[in-house]
């Protein structure tokens, strides 16, 4: 039996590319192939495929990841495979709460890509190996997290996210906006609108002010 797929990306290059490689290999059939989240929301529950191609800006409309999430609801059993360009946490995460089964980025190999689906029909979770990366040190910085928990001398803050108190720490530590950039795998802009938002969040203005904090000082 062929394991039926079907695509949600709205490049029209990239999409035919995609039916392309899944018509490389006998073992899958192209079961549809669709341009934006509502065409995708109206007609795949009919089709109802084995795997399910979603890439997440899908332009105008919903995304991605919002159609995932409306049709992971109706159809628990669909297999969603996000194949996109963006590797940032948040991206990331959010497609996996929405019902995401598997994350592979667009620069994957033809023959990975059939590898990846085969994987997932399977019952496996395929991801890219830059993403299972950011997952795993995601978990690791959770269980730092947890464990500062039950220190009330570096005890996260409340009103900063999960990224800020990670900044935070990594200030605290003595890391420059390099070397935390380098740590994270951000640009360091990015660390540095992280910063301002901690200072405008904590009403400080500076590094050893916001490190007291921290430490409740």
């Amino acid at each position: 039996m062929k394991i039926t797929v079907c695509i949600v990306e709205d490049n029209e290059s990239i999409r035919f590319a995609m039916e392309e490689i899944i018509g490389m290999d006998g073992k899958y059939r192209m079961a549809g192939s669709f341009s934006n989240a509502e065409e995708a929301l109206q007609k795949i529950p009919s089709i109802n495929p084995n795997i399910v191609l979603m890439d997440i800006n899908l332009g105008d409309g919903k995304n991605g990841i919002d159609c995932v999430r409306e049709l992971k609801q109706k159809h628990p059993e669909m297999l969603f495979m996000m194949c996109t360009v963006y590797e940032d946490d948040e991206k990331i995460f959010d497609a996996l709460s929405a019902g995401a089964n598997g994350y592979v980025l667009k620069k994957t190999t033809p023959h990975k890509m059939l590898e990846a689906i085969k994987e997932l029909y399977e019952g496996g979770a395929p991801m890219s190996s830059q993403i299972a990366i950011k997952i795993v040190r995601a978990m690791q910085n959770r269980q730092i997290f947890e464990h500062a928990e039950m220190n009330p001398a570096k005890k996260p803050l409340r009103k900063l996210s999960v990224r800020e108190n990670e900044i935070l720490q990594l200030l605290a530590n003595g890391m420059l906006y390099k070397e935390i950039s380098d740590h994270l795998q951000i640009s360091s802009e990015t660390v540095r609108k992280h910063v301002y938002h901690i200072y405008e969040k904590l009403h400080v203005s500076n590094r050893v002010e916001a490190i007291n904090k921290f430490f409740d000082r």
